[in-house]
């Protein structure tokens, strides 16, 4: 009773008002962090990296891997890397280019083809071998 008492004096036309105040900066990463269904783009420079990658699949968000900042033998161990994580979340990968894949978790479609043009394809075999 006390209390209702206190409250009506304090607020005598019983409307409840809303903090609106700017969030803190650990409100705001925290807030990044929940976000899902991004794509992400990464351009991995070592292999160390591909935590990062299925971190962000396992968050649920597609991630688009270019593969050029890296040499042939660490872009084939990322792409084992990744292939295993695919497989793990049930998720999707498609080639989107000379060394760029799409990720994407379980639940993410992927529709669509991407040819080369005739005249652009080279006879220099690509450094991820099959994608």
């Amino acid at each position: 009773m006390a209390f209702e008492s206190l409250k009506k004096m304090l607020n005598p036309d019983d409307q409840e008002y809303e903090d609106y105040s700017e969030p803190s900066e650990t409100t705001k990463s925290s807030n990044k962090e929940n976000y899902k269904n991004k794509t992400i783009l990464v351009e991995p420079r070592a292999f160390s990296e591909a935590q990062q990658i299925a971190d962000y699949l396992k968050a649920r968000n597609q991630v688009v891997v270019n593969f050029k900042r890296v040499t042939s033998d660490v872009s084939k161990r990322i792409m084992d890397f990744l292939n295993g994580i695919i497989y793990a979340i049930d998720g999707k990968m498609e080639k989107l280019g000379p060394g760029i894949v799409l990720c994407a978790p379980k639940g993410f479609e992927i529709e669509g083809n991407i040819s080369e043009e005739e005249g652009k394809k080279s006879s220099k075999k690509d450094d991820l071998g099959e994608w």
